[in-house]
């Protein structure tokens, strides 16, 4: 499964937050919110830690979506006429 943080992102717009506001209120370092920026995994304390500072809980803010397939899917010859 892939992580996705467009929700993040998006309340971010609607409470006019910077992402700079988020990191100084969560403590997190620009490491981690570039780990956030590339829909990187980062730890559940800061996950959480987020959700305390923007009052909402962690399906607010993320997402987990199917790997997409690398493989075309393999045809059954048995099943031709």
């Amino acid at each position: 499964m892939k992580t996705d943080y467009k929700k993040l992102w998006k309340i971010l717009i609607d409470r006019e937050m910077s992402k700079s506001d988020l990191r100084r209120l969560t403590g997190m370092s620009s490491t981690t919110m570039a780990k956030l920026g590339k829909s990187e995994m980062v730890s559940m304390e800061l996950l959480k830690k987020i959700c305390e500072v923007l009052e909402c809980n962690i399906g607010d803010i993320m997402d987990f979506l199917p790997e997409k397939e690398t493989q075309k899917p393999q045809s059954d010859d048995s099943e031709k006429p």
